[in-house]
Parts: C-alpha cells; structure tokens; sequence
C-alpha cells in the first residue's frame, strides 16, 4: 500500500494506491485537484474510486450554499467536479486503468447520470469505451468488483480475518 498526499483543506488528507500481485487498486476522494505525484502513484493501478464530487452548474446554481461555500468547493484546495475527475482518468489512460467508481456525489448538486456522462464522453474523445464505469450511491452498498487473482501471501493479515475468525469449538 502507498499513501499520498492530496490537496484538501483538511489536515493531511491522503490517497490510496493498493497493490497485491500484478493488481492494484487506487482511491482518491477529498481532493481540489490532481497533483503530478497523485496521477504517478495511480498509473499502475487497475481500479479506482475517484471523486466525482459536482456539476459545475448546478453547484452554481445551488440556492441552499452561500457564494464562500461554493468557492471552497471549487477551489483548488476543495472537490473534484465531474470534469475535473474525467480529466485525471484521461491523464491515466496511458497506465493500467480497467474499472472506475465514481464516489463522493453532492446529493444537491450532482447526479450519478450527469457524474458518469461526463466521465464517459470525455472517455470516448479519446477512443477508451471500454473501460467500467460504476457510480457509487450514498444510500446502497456497492457490489464486490473483482480486480484480479491474487495469492494467499499478497495481503498481510486483515482486521476481518482478526476480528470475525470463528470461535474454538469446545
């Protein structure tokens, strides 16, 4: 596992790059924009959960967010629009990149249809449609995705395996 930094205004907010045999797996969320180390650390990866945190207009638009709020979203130390987010997918098509989850959706000011459009159609601008794209919802577990074969010994023991092993019999 690799961490790194993410720009956030929060106290040293990190992303993920998971890897395990020949797989790997990346998240980033809480970020205002794609540093050149972040788009390094995810270029082997094969999956990724990505921010696709709002739609540029309807955050605009929002009548329930005073002006400063929507600043802070946007700005460089805020969330990932849907098009920012579909700018470092394209940024990593060069690399490994099968299958995206798109996470971190405003309730009020994105939607999964607009989130995924915007990741797909700046996919086909550069002849990728066949990567997955899955929208993660806030009110739904997700489904599992399979990433790839992995061996016993690529993951150090987990908490599940710790706290949920199955008592002696007596």
């Amino acid at each position: 596992m690799q961490s790194f930094p993410v720009p956030h205004d929060a106290v040293e907010p990190v992303g993920y790059a998971f890897h395990a045999g020949n797989r790997g797996l990346g998240f980033i969320t809480d970020l205002g924009y794609p540093t050149k180390m972040l788009i390094e650390r995810l270029r082997e990866v094969h999956a990724l959960v990505i921010e696709t945190n709002h739609d540029e207009k309807l955050l605009q638009n929002d009548p329930h967010r005073p002006w400063p709020v929507k600043q802070r979203i946007m700005s460089r130390h805020g969330h990932l629009s849907n098009a920012a987010a579909a700018g470092v997918l394209e940024q990593l098509l060069a690399g490994k990149i099968e299958r995206v989850v798109l996470g971190h959706l405003s309730r009020d000011c994105n939607t999964p249809e607009l989130a995924a459009g915007a990741v797909r159609a700046q996919l086909e601008r550069n002849g990728r449609v066949n990567l997955e794209i899955y929208c993660a919802l806030q009110n739904a577990i997700s489904p599992r995705f399979h990433i790839g074969e992995t061996s016993r010994d690529d993951f150090q023991p987990t908490f599940e395996g710790t706290l949920f092993c199955s008592a002696p019999a007596l």
